[in-house]
């Protein structure tokens, strides 16, 4: 499973690697959220006990732009 570090730092407004994927919920609700695409992570989901996202899944066209920009750094398509 790969999996990308999502952020709600205001200075990846810029980034070139960061894609804005919605706004947050909670306690930093109306923030811009950022999934950082340049940080793509492989990693054990169960043995890390990790959680999903609290967006749980992104938007066809946000993960299709998402996409575009990792192949663009580690060109797999």
């Amino acid at each position: 499973m790969i999996g990308l570090p999502m952020t709600t730092a205001e200075f990846n407004a810029d980034n070139p690697f960061a894609v804005e994927v919605g706004k947050t919920t909670g306690k930093k609700t109306g923030k811009a959220s950022y999934a950082l695409c340049h940080q793509p992570k492989s990693f054990d989901w169960r043995m890390r006990s990790a959680k999903a996202h609290p967006m749980k899944r992104l938007s066809d066209a946000h993960f299709a732009e998402v996409c575009a920009v990792l192949n663009q750094i580690i060109q797999v398509g």
